[in-house]
C-alpha cells in the first residue's frame, strides 16, 4: 500500500467532508472533481491524475482479495471507511485501458424522515408487518437514503430481526429496539438472490435489498412480501407505474399473469423521488407515492397500469402524492425555481395547472 497514495485520497475526502460535497470523482487527465448541491466542480488546484496514481489510489483503498475481481471484471464496487464518521460507496471501472474512481459520501448519521423533507406518511409503512414497498427514482436521488431513515424508523419503533442485503454495505445501523444484521453481497453472500433465500431461514421480520437487479431476486421479493415479512427495496425506474411495468416486463410472459396477481396482492407503496437545487442552498426533494388500495390492485392484475398515474392524481384524500404537485409546492413555497420544476415534471401541462 503507497502511504503517498492513502494520503492524498485521504486528502481528496476530507474536502468532500468539508465542502459538503456528495460525489468524488477521479479521472485520468483531468484534476479531481467532486459534485456539490448536484454541480460538478473541478479542484483545479490539485494536480491533474496520470494512470499509475489513479492505479495506486485503487490498491490504497480496496482490499487485496478483490483486486482480482476487479481485474477479471474491470468494474468493481464496495464501500471504504474513511473515519469513523464517514464512508464512501466507490465503483471503480476502466476507461480506454486506465482506472476512474467514482465516490458517494455515505453521511454518518442516519437522518429522519423530517430531516430529509420526506412526508410523514412513509412513517405508515414502516409500521406494516407485510408488504412490498419500493423507493424509484434516477441514479442519484437519494434513494438509499430514504430507505435508510425507514429502515432506522422500524429500528427505533419496532423490536423485530431487519437484514439487509447491500452491495456494498452502505449506512450502518446501530441496534436500537430491532436486531440487524447487514450482509454485503460478494463478501457475505454470492448474490442477492442467495441471499435473500437465505433470509426465509433466518426467523427475519424485515428485509432491506439494496437493488431490484433480476428476475430471481424480484421474484423472491414478492414471495417473502407474500409470506409474513416486510420488504423494502429501490428501482432504477421514473414512476409507479413505469415500475409496475419494469418488474413485469421482467418476467417471461408465461410468467406475467401470475405475477400481476401476486404483486396486486404483495405490493403496499411505491415512492418516486426527485432532488431538486433549493434556492436557499443544497437540495430538496420532490416526490410522488402510490399507495396500493383496491383500486390500484384491480388495475395491477388487470394490465391496466397507464391508468395509475391518474389514479394518483384524484387520490390525495388516501394520501397519495402526485409528483408534478409535489414540485408546484415547492414552487409556490419558494423552494426551488420554478425553471428546476419545470425540468423534472412528468407531465408539464399537469405541473402548470398546479401552479
Amino acid at each position: 500500500m503507497s502511504n503517498t497514495s492513502t494520503t492524498r485520497i485521504g486528502a481528496l475526502f476530507d474536502i468532500v467532508v468539508k465542502e459538503g460535497g456528495s460525489d468524488l470523482h477521479l479521472s485520468v487527465g483531468s484534476p479531481p472533481i467532486i459534485r456539490v448541491s448536484g454541480s460538478l466542480v473541478p479542484l483545479l488546484q490539485q494536480p491533474v491524475l496520470t494512470a499509475p496514481e489513479t492505479e495506486a489510489i485503487l490498491k490504497s483503498i480496496l482490499p487485496a482479495p478483490r483486486w482480482q475481481k476487479f481485474v477479471d471484471n474491470q468494474s468493481v464496487d464496495f464501500a471504504y471507511a474513511h473515519t469513523s464518521e464517514s464512508r464512501f460507496r466507490i465503483n471503480a471501472f476502466t476507461v480506454q485501458g486506465s482506472i476512474a474512481l467514482a465516490m458517494r459520501l455515505i453521511p454518518h448519521e442516519v437522518h429522519t424522515f423530517a430531516n430529509l423533507n420526506l412526508p410523514p406518511i412513509l412513517e405508515v409503512f414502516t409500521q406494516r408487518q407485510q408488504g412490498f414497498f419500493l423507493v424509484v427514482g434516477p441514479v442519484g436521488q437519494g434513494k438509499s437514503t430514504t430507505l435508510a431513515a425507514m429502515i432506522d424508523r422500524i429500528n427505533e419503533t419496532r423490536a423485530e430481526h431487519i437484514v439487509t442485503i447491500e452491495d456494498p454495505v452502505e449506512y450502518i445501523f446501530d441496534a436500537k429496539k430491532s436486531l440487524i444484521h447487514q450482509r454485503e453481497v460478494h463478501i457475505d453472500a454470492t448474490d442477492f438472490h442467495s441471499a435473500l433465500e437465505s433470509a426465509f431461514r433466518e426467523d427475519v421480520n424485515v428485509i432491506m435489498v439494496g437493488e431490484m437487479r433480476d428476475q430471481e431476486t424480484v421474484s423472491s421479493a414478492v414471495t417473502a412480501a407474500e409470506t409474513g415479512h416486510l420488504v423494502l427495496s429501490t428501482l432504477h425506474t421514473n414512476n409507479a407505474a413505469q415500475t409496475i411495468d419494469r418488474i413485469i416486463d421482467i418476467f417471461p410472459s408465461s410468467q406475467q399473469d401470475q405475477v400481476r396477481v401476486q404483486l396486486a396482492g404483495s405490493l403496499a407503496g411505491i415512492f418516486s423521488q426527485r432532488l431538486v437545487p433549493r434556492i436557499a442552498g443544497g437540495l430538496i426533494p420532490a416526490y410522488e407515492l402510490l399507495i396500493n388500495n383496491a383500486a390500484v390492485a384491480n388495475l395491477i392484475r388487470e394490465g391496466r397500469t397507464h391508468e395509475i398515474t391518474t389514479v394518483i392524481q384524484t387520490s390525495s384524500q388516501d394520501g397519495m402524492i402526485d409528483m408534478d404537485r409535489s414540485l408546484a409546492e415547492l414552487v409556490r413555497k419558494g423552494e426551488v425555481t420554478i425553471e428546476h420544476a419545470y425540468e423534472r415534471a412528468l407531465d408539464p401541462k399537469t405541473f402548470e395547472r398546479y401552479l
